[in-house]
């Protein structure tokens, strides 16, 4: 009973953490938003300019700034919801994660996308759905791959947002973003390890005459 008790604790401790980091990140892109909007500050120059020096300071600034109210409102569920998974089932690893996706996603932007003004999340977003999707693909526990079965059935449309055509979207931001993933997802397969409770294993039947 004492360890129902411990292992419950546990699971309530880790849901409130996987929630409360998200939704603070949340709540400082609103908060940054709403101080643009109210004072018309020009944020969009807080960007990532590629290859200017100017620009690399925009690595951190960017992923708050947001266009309009519907680049921001459509960025946030994925956001949320994507950061809540990470947290909650790569409970060791996932801070390590979150910060590479954000840093290198950046970074890689930096370096070799056009050279506009680059803002939004999105790029995290599909960092996100690059290492929840591979992690599945590169760990192959039951867990993982659960997971990227619902990522791909929810969130697999957008895949074409990593190609380039449409006016106005940071396609380099989602290419980049999901290649920093697949690379993340490839560092961090051995951490978190997949528990298998006694309920998942087969039991075989001590029997010569069963058929495999």
């Amino acid at each position: 009973m004492k360890e129902e008790i411990n292992q419950t604790g546990f699971e309530l401790t880790k849901g409130r953490k996987s929630i409360l980091i998200p939704a603070a990140f949340i709540i400082i892109i609103w908060m940054i938003y709403f101080s643009q909007s109210a004072f018309t500050l020009p944020f969009a120059h807080y960007g990532i300019l590629p290859r200017e020096i100017s620009g690399i300071a925009g690595i951190l600034s960017a992923p708050l700034i947001h266009a309009d109210f519907a680049h921001l409102i459509s960025n946030t569920p994925a956001l949320l919801i994507l950061s809540i998974t990470v947290i909650y089932f790569y409970p060791n690893s996932s801070l390590k994660v979150l910060a590479l996706i954000y840093l290198l996603t950046g970074i890689l932007v930096w370096l070799f996308a056009r050279q506009v003004y680059h803002i939004g999340a999105s790029g995290i977003i599909y960092g996100l759905l690059g290492f929840l999707f591979f992690s599945g693909v590169f760990r192959r526990d039951n867990r993982s791959i659960a997971i990227a079965l619902l990522i791909t059935f929810i969130y697999g449309g957008l895949v074409w947002g990593v190609l380039p055509g449409m006016k106005g979207i940071s396609w380099e931001s989602h290419l980049f973003g999901g290649i920093s993933g697949v690379i993340i997802a490839l560092i961090f397969r051995k951490e978190d390890p997949y528990i298998k409770y006694d309920w998942e294993e087969e039991e075989i039947p001590n029997d010569d005459n069963s058929k495999v």
